[in-house]
């Protein structure tokens, strides 16, 4: 009770009596308060450490195999990565080579956009440029911290699905009527320009040109498949052929006109093969 006592004048002094300093800030012992409002003046009066800006960098020709893991833990020794956003493509879902990085210190950003630039990695030239603050945009960073799901149905295996015969109808009409649009558009530019597009290959499956059978000798399209000489094939080429004379004709080599020393040579040699057959023939009568 005497305890109690000697410290309630204490206790009610210090909670009635108005403090020199801040309210909030008040010394166990009251006769020590000055000097703790004297200590917490100077504390304030101290400059207070530098507040960092952030600096974000510009990453390109980034190489395959690299996402945000792999390039958050590769740029982390340089200085602590605040946030990270690769580009993706939204239909495949496979990165696009290029990607933003953050870092807590603009000063570790120049650093990395100067070491890093034309840095050779994975047979790849990175490119690496500093951003200026008034440059980037509020929503560079959307969603870079939730976790990059794949697309479970891509684009690519949708395209290339089988179809029915409406859909490839559909598909076609489309096609058509992009390529027409097409059309309109390089001539309005005043260029001419023609080109065969989707339009010709429909119509070369519609109206495929049937060669017949009997006429052999007549062109056929480069693009078909050339015919193979079979046995058959070959019998119905002479079978074709009765009406014409079947005997073999002379084969007749002419020579240039100008060298007259060789043809008369070969007139001589020929005259001299006549002479001996005559010869021989004579021989065999007698």
């Amino acid at each position: 009770v005497r305890l109690c006592r000697n410290l309630l004048p204490c206790f009610f002094s210090t909670t009635m009596a108005e403090p020199s300093g801040p309210k909030s800030l008040l010394s166990l012992d009251p006769r020590l308060q000055q000097d703790f409002q004297t200590r917490v003046r100077q504390m304030k009066r101290q400059p207070q450490a530098e507040q960092l800006t952030p600096g974000v960098i510009y990453l390109g020709h980034i190489p395959r195999g690299l996402y945000e893991p792999q390039l958050k833990d590769y740029f982390s020794q340089f200085g602590s990565v605040s946030r990270l956003r690769l580009s993706r493509s939204k239909k495949t879902g496979n990165s696009k080579g290029y990607a933003f990085v953050e870092f807590d210190c603009d000063e570790v950003a120049k650093i990395v956009a100067d070491t890093m630039n034309n840095y050779l990695f994975n047979e790849r030239l990175l490119k690496c440029h500093f951003v200026p603050p008034e440059k980037v945009h509020k929503e560079l960073f959307k969603g870079s911290e939730t976790q990059f799901r794949k697309p479970s149905y891509p684009a690519v295996k949708r395209y290339n699905r089988k179809r029915n015969p409406e859909e490839q109808k559909k598909m076609s009409k489309r096609l058509l009527e992009k390529e027409k649009q097409l059309r309109k558009r390089i001539a309005a530019k005043g260029i001419e320009y023609d080109f065969p597009g989707f339009a010709a290959q429909i119509a070369g499956k519609r109206k495929r040109q049937i060669v017949p059978a009997t006429d052999l000798n007549a062109s056929v399209n480069s693009q078909d498949p050339t015919p193979v000489c079979t046995p058959s094939m070959i019998e119905r080429r002479k079978s074709l052929q009765t009406g014409k004379d079947e005997e073999d004709e002379e084969i007749i080599l002419k020579l240039p006109a100008n060298d007259t020393d060789s043809l008369k040579k070969a007139r001589k040699a020929i005259k001299g093969q006549k002479e001996i057959k005559s010869k021989k023939r004579k021989v065999q009568t007698e």
